[in-house]
Protein backbone atom coordinates (compact mmCIF):
# COMPACT_ATOMS: atom_id res chain seq x y z
CA UNK A 1 0.00 0.00 0.00
CA UNK A 2 3.15 2.32 0.96
CA UNK A 3 4.24 2.03 -3.07
CA UNK A 4 0.91 2.57 -4.27
CA UNK A 5 1.03 5.98 -2.02
CA UNK A 6 4.24 6.86 -3.04
CA UNK A 7 3.59 6.24 -6.71
CA UNK A 8 0.10 8.43 -6.63
CA UNK A 9 1.81 11.01 -4.30
CA UNK A 10 4.59 11.54 -7.24
CA UNK A 11 2.17 12.58 -9.83
CA UNK A 12 0.25 15.01 -7.96
CA UNK A 13 2.16 17.56 -9.49
CA UNK A 14 1.88 16.53 -12.93
CA UNK A 15 5.71 16.53 -13.47
CA UNK A 16 7.26 16.16 -17.07
CA UNK A 17 9.75 13.74 -15.77
CA UNK A 18 9.67 11.29 -13.07
CA UNK A 19 12.31 8.88 -11.55
CA UNK A 20 10.86 5.71 -10.27
CA UNK A 21 12.94 3.09 -7.90
CA UNK A 22 11.39 -0.33 -7.99
CA UNK A 23 8.36 1.04 -8.43
CA UNK A 24 6.70 -3.16 -8.41
CA UNK A 25 8.80 -3.83 -5.83
CA UNK A 26 6.87 -6.19 -2.86
CA UNK A 27 3.30 -5.86 -4.93
CA UNK A 28 1.40 -8.06 -5.57
CA UNK A 29 0.86 -9.38 -9.35
CA UNK A 30 -2.40 -7.56 -9.52
CA UNK A 31 -0.79 -4.37 -7.91
CA UNK A 32 1.83 -4.58 -10.48
CA UNK A 33 0.34 -4.83 -13.52
CA UNK A 34 -1.15 -1.84 -12.48
CA UNK A 35 1.56 -0.09 -11.94
CA UNK A 36 2.83 -1.19 -15.22
CA UNK A 37 0.21 -0.22 -16.92
CA UNK A 38 0.15 3.25 -15.36
CA UNK A 39 3.82 3.54 -16.76
CA UNK A 40 2.94 2.96 -20.41
CA UNK A 41 0.12 5.52 -19.81
CA UNK A 42 2.54 8.21 -18.82
CA UNK A 43 5.13 6.97 -21.59
CA UNK A 44 2.25 7.18 -24.48
CA UNK A 45 1.99 11.19 -22.43
CA UNK A 46 5.60 11.73 -23.68
CA UNK A 47 6.76 12.02 -19.94
CA UNK A 48 10.35 11.15 -19.33
CA UNK A 49 10.46 8.13 -16.71
CA UNK A 50 13.83 7.02 -14.83
CA UNK A 51 13.52 3.52 -13.92
CA UNK A 52 15.39 1.77 -11.71
CA UNK A 53 14.78 -1.76 -11.54
CA UNK A 54 16.48 -5.55 -11.40
CA UNK A 55 13.24 -6.67 -13.01
CA UNK A 56 14.25 -6.86 -16.70
CA UNK A 57 11.56 -8.53 -17.99
CA UNK A 58 9.94 -5.33 -17.07
CA UNK A 59 12.54 -3.34 -18.23
CA UNK A 60 12.66 -4.84 -21.61
CA UNK A 61 8.43 -4.29 -22.02
CA UNK A 62 8.78 -0.70 -20.76
CA UNK A 63 11.68 1.22 -21.37
CA UNK A 64 12.37 2.41 -24.67
CA UNK A 65 16.50 2.78 -23.31
CA UNK A 66 18.36 0.82 -21.01
CA UNK A 67 21.84 1.60 -19.14
CA UNK A 68 23.08 -1.98 -17.71
CA UNK A 69 25.03 -0.42 -14.81
CA UNK A 70 28.00 -2.82 -12.86
CA UNK A 71 29.53 -0.29 -10.85
CA UNK A 72 30.10 1.38 -14.08
CA UNK A 73 27.90 1.85 -17.38
CA UNK A 74 28.85 -0.99 -19.59
CA UNK A 75 26.03 -0.80 -22.08
CA UNK A 76 22.90 1.33 -23.01
CA UNK A 77 20.60 1.37 -25.89
CA UNK A 78 16.61 0.26 -26.47
CA UNK A 79 16.55 -3.87 -25.66
CA UNK A 80 16.66 -4.76 -29.30
CA UNK A 81 19.82 -2.77 -30.05
CA UNK A 82 21.37 -4.62 -27.15
CA UNK A 83 20.21 -7.87 -28.05
CA UNK A 84 21.50 -7.56 -31.64
CA UNK A 85 24.54 -6.19 -30.62
CA UNK A 86 25.31 -8.42 -27.58
CA UNK A 87 22.85 -11.44 -27.85
CA UNK A 88 22.69 -13.48 -27.68
CA UNK A 89 19.40 -13.75 -29.82
CA UNK A 90 18.07 -17.24 -29.85
CA UNK A 91 14.68 -18.60 -31.66
CA UNK A 92 13.15 -22.14 -29.99
CA UNK A 93 11.45 -24.11 -32.44
CA UNK A 94 9.70 -27.01 -31.69
CA UNK A 95 9.68 -29.76 -33.98
CA UNK A 96 7.73 -33.43 -33.87
CA UNK A 97 10.74 -34.49 -34.32
CA UNK A 98 14.75 -33.70 -34.79
CA UNK A 99 16.86 -35.62 -37.44
CA UNK A 100 20.44 -35.48 -38.35
CA UNK A 101 19.54 -34.16 -41.76
CA UNK A 102 17.38 -31.11 -40.18
CA UNK A 103 20.02 -29.86 -37.70
CA UNK A 104 23.23 -29.79 -40.43
CA UNK A 105 20.53 -28.03 -43.07
CA UNK A 106 20.47 -25.20 -40.34
CA UNK A 107 23.57 -25.42 -39.50
CA UNK A 108 24.33 -25.17 -42.96
CA UNK A 109 22.39 -21.88 -43.19
CA UNK A 110 24.32 -18.16 -43.54
CA UNK A 111 23.52 -16.34 -40.48
CA UNK A 112 23.19 -19.27 -38.07
CA UNK A 113 26.28 -19.19 -35.39
CA UNK A 114 24.88 -22.34 -33.39
CA UNK A 115 22.23 -25.20 -33.38
CA UNK A 116 21.70 -26.84 -29.91
CA UNK A 117 19.28 -30.10 -29.64
CA UNK A 118 17.20 -29.73 -26.86
CA UNK A 119 14.75 -32.72 -27.35
CA UNK A 120 12.73 -31.93 -29.85
CA UNK A 121 13.37 -28.65 -29.89
CA UNK A 122 16.25 -26.59 -31.87
CA UNK A 123 17.65 -24.13 -30.13
CA UNK A 124 19.61 -21.43 -32.98
CA UNK A 125 21.61 -18.35 -32.36
CA UNK A 126 21.71 -16.07 -35.25
CA UNK A 127 23.10 -13.06 -36.52
CA UNK A 128 20.22 -11.30 -36.99
CA UNK A 129 17.13 -13.41 -36.10
CA UNK A 130 14.45 -11.35 -37.65
CA UNK A 131 16.06 -11.76 -41.16
CA UNK A 132 17.82 -15.33 -40.35
CA UNK A 133 14.05 -17.22 -39.64
CA UNK A 134 12.31 -17.37 -41.95
CA UNK A 135 14.94 -18.72 -44.20
CA UNK A 136 15.53 -21.43 -41.03
CA UNK A 137 12.11 -22.20 -41.08
CA UNK A 138 12.31 -22.77 -44.71
CA UNK A 139 15.19 -24.94 -44.33
CA UNK A 140 13.57 -27.46 -41.90
CA UNK A 141 10.18 -27.27 -43.93
CA UNK A 142 12.27 -28.16 -46.87
CA UNK A 143 14.27 -31.22 -45.14
CA UNK A 144 11.13 -33.07 -43.91
CA UNK A 145 10.23 -30.98 -40.57
CA UNK A 146 7.14 -30.46 -38.94
CA UNK A 147 6.98 -27.34 -37.05
CA UNK A 148 4.89 -26.92 -34.31
CA UNK A 149 5.99 -23.67 -33.33
CA UNK A 150 8.99 -20.85 -33.51
CA UNK A 151 9.47 -18.44 -30.82
CA UNK A 152 12.26 -16.23 -29.20
CA UNK A 153 14.01 -17.48 -25.80
CA UNK A 154 12.11 -15.41 -23.21
CA UNK A 155 14.02 -12.87 -21.38
CA UNK A 156 16.84 -11.70 -23.76
CA UNK A 157 17.79 -8.55 -22.39
CA UNK A 158 18.10 -11.24 -18.87
CA UNK A 159 20.44 -13.18 -21.30
CA UNK A 160 22.15 -9.71 -22.51
CA UNK A 161 22.35 -8.66 -19.05
CA UNK A 162 23.87 -11.66 -17.58
CA UNK A 163 26.53 -12.20 -20.81
CA UNK A 164 27.96 -8.13 -20.26
CA UNK A 165 27.99 -7.87 -16.66
CA UNK A 166 30.13 -11.13 -16.12
CA UNK A 167 32.35 -10.29 -19.51
CA UNK A 168 33.06 -7.16 -17.06
CA UNK A 169 33.98 -8.91 -14.07
CA UNK A 170 36.35 -10.93 -16.31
Amino acid sequence: MQQKIAIVRTMVHEPKVLFLDEPTAALSPESAKIVRDFVLELKRERRTIFLCTHNLYEAERLCDRVAILNSKLIASGSPAELERKFGPSRTEVQLENVGQKIVNAVKGLEHVKSVEIEGDKLLVVADDPETANPTIVEAIVKHGGKIKYVTRTAHALEETYLRLVKESED
